[in-house]
């Protein structure tokens, strides 16, 4: 069958139909689940339920000042972190001598939980907006900077021999050879590190929040207010997607040269 043969492309269509098949499986299930004797609605509440709290909420501010406030702190954390990350990145990528003295470090931070990091940050940063952006910033850099490297190792190493046979220079070389090739797959990197950075969102929002998405889903917890719990969390799927795919639409855009986009 053509649908499952292995790393072939499907038209358009197709994908657009499986991807809203799954979608429709997803609610199905839920719905179906949710009506069921034995699962407790304070846990699964039924998707009327949830209408009904999604229309509630969609006519208060607060719901949208703690979408404004959420963004604004993931986008500054991811920003921040994609500005040193990347250049840092090229150049371990490109260099041994700076891979071999950044890398195991890296390696190290990047393994300590970014939750058990709250009371540094606290230390440091105190309890404004500047420790809520700086931990999203800590969660995202050290990722990234290693997917940058990674794919700018990924570069053929015959494409550097023909740029010097040509007479370029080293940092030409970087900057010509090495950065425009590893261009599509670093602006990957940074649709899958954006994604990251909103997984932290509820953990940013531990350090004295007053608002935001994170926040009011912690509230509502304490309530048990499951049915608006449940309208952040779709309210943040739609905006995770939304985002996904004005990335992989972007790098279509930019890199239509690259059959890596084309995915």
């Amino acid at each position: 069958m053509k649908w499952f043969a292995l790393r072939k492309s499907l038209p358009p269509w197709a994908c657009y139909t499986l991807s809203a098949g799954a979608f429709v499986a997803a609610f199905v299930a839920w719905a179906w689940l949710s009506h069921q004797s034995f699962v407790n609605p304070v846990f699964l509440p039924t998707p009327e339920k949830v209408w009904l709290a999604g229309k509630d909420l969609l006519g208060d501010d607060i719901l949208w000042l703690d979408v404004k406030v959420s963004f604004v702190r993931v986008t500054s954390g991811f920003l921040l972190a994609a500005a040193l990350a990347i250049p840092i990145g090229v150049w371990m990528g490109s260099f041994r001598a700076l891979e071999a003295f950044l890398q195991p470090i890296t390696e190290f931070v990047r393994y300590i939980p970014v939750p058990a990091l709250i009371p540094m940050l606290m230390l440091l940063f105190g309890i404004d907006e500047m420790a809520k952006i700086m931990l999203i910033f800590v969660g995202v850099f050290f990722q990234l900077v290693l997917m940058v490297a990674d794919e700018i190792r990924r570069v053929p190493y015959e494409l550097l021999q023909a740029s010097y046979t040509l007479g370029a220079k080293r940092g030409e070389a970087i900057r010509l050879v090495l950065w425009k090739a590893a261009m599509p797959g670093i602006f990957d990197a940074l649709r899958l590190c954006n994604g990251w950075a909103w997984t932290y969102l509820v953990v940013a929002e531990l350090i004295a929040a007053n608002e935001g998405m994170g926040y009011r889903i912690l509230k509502f917890s304490r309530f048990l207010q499951t049915p608006k719990i449940w309208v952040y969390l779709l309210l943040l799927g739609i905006i995770g997607l939304a985002l996904d795919i004005a990335f992989r639409k972007f790098n279509q855009r930019l890199f239509h040269w690259n059959d890596t986009t084309k995915r």
